[in-house]
């Protein structure tokens, strides 16, 4: 296929522009196209290219893309917090945040089983065995039913409502079932919330996270919510909010709902509206508090 023609697209706080299209190397039969994405953030102007598949394909095709813009947005915002003098606490091992309620979008959801079921059978039995084991212990407090509610209902919860929930569940300090020796085994894999907590407050407070003001990282996209945003646009339904230790289980029960292909430049382009979004309200925030 020869190039196609160069063309470029405003959105405000983010452009695009899409010089060619080529073979895609995971597979041959499919074609690409090459975007170079410009987006202005609180942290600077992120420049990156990205590569689409032009087919149709499931909507977990944008989940790694969208992990990486969030991945180079914050990167952004960590170099300017250090050159304020700060340091990130957050290191390999330090896993305090891995006994939160960590919330998944129905893409993340879907990818998830899907990366799940691509690894051996005994990885898979170990991760099985500890979700049964965070189960278990879920629904002897009470709990297992409002994670599985919060999943399924048409209208998800706001911050107000969520908060008794959250300090249940991490007075429990239920470690991450897919934590291994407190290292995240599905670490390439792990949910946008996962990516987006880091801190800059002693790493010790975070052993208790409701009675220490841990200071985080300002994050500019939450992508977690973009992709469910995405998704109840795609599908004409409410963006859900998938507790973790019950996303397997919601994804499997939903599979045929992962079924419907979009084709990959259209993904992109809505994906990209709800980052502009967010980073259109985090600019007005910005704003407010410096006005």
């Amino acid at each position: 296929m020869m190039p196609s023609s160069a063309r470029r697209e405003a959105r405000g706080f983010c452009s695009i522009f899409v010089p060619a299209t080529r073979p895609w190397p995971l597979a041959q039969i499919f074609m690409t196209e090459r975007f170079e994405i410009a987006l202005n953030t609180p942290a600077g102007q992120l420049t990156t290219a990205v590569e689409v598949p032009t087919g149709f394909v499931p909507v977990t095709a944008i989940v790694p893309l969208m992990r990486r813009l969030g991945a180079e947005a914050q990167a952004m915002e960590e170099r300017r917090i250090v050159e304020s003098g700060k340091t990130i606490s957050c290191q390999k091992g330090c896993a305090a945040c891995c006994r939160m309620m960590i919330p998944l979008s129905s893409p993340e959801a879907f990818a998830l089983r899907d990366h799940v079921r691509s690894l051996s059978d005994e990885q898979q039995r170990r991760i099985a065995d500890r979700m049964a084991q965070a189960e278990s212990v879920l629904k002897e407090q009470g709990l297992w039913p409002e994670l599985v509610e919060m999943g399924e209902t048409t209208q998800p919860p706001g911050d107000e409502a969520l908060e008794p929930v959250n300090r249940a569940y991490y007075s429990l300090r239920l470690p991450c079932p897919f934590l291994e020796h407190e290292i995240c085994s599905i670490y390439e894999e792990r949910p946008a919330a996962c990516r987006e907590l880091l801190v800059t407050s002693p790493a010790e407070w975070c052993q208790d996270l409701i009675a220490n003001p841990v200071e985080p990282l300002p994050v500019a996209v939450r992508m977690s919510p973009a992709l469910g945003l995405l998704w109840g646009e795609l599908t004409n339904s409410p963006a859900r909010l998938i507790p973790l230790p019950v996303a397997l289980e919601w994804a499997e029960r939903h599979r045929g709902e992962n079924l419907p292909r979009w084709q990959g430049s259209q993904l992109l382009d809505r994906a990209l509206d709800k980052v502009w979004r967010f980073l259109s309200q985090a600019f007005h925030a910005g704003q407010g508090a410096n006005g």
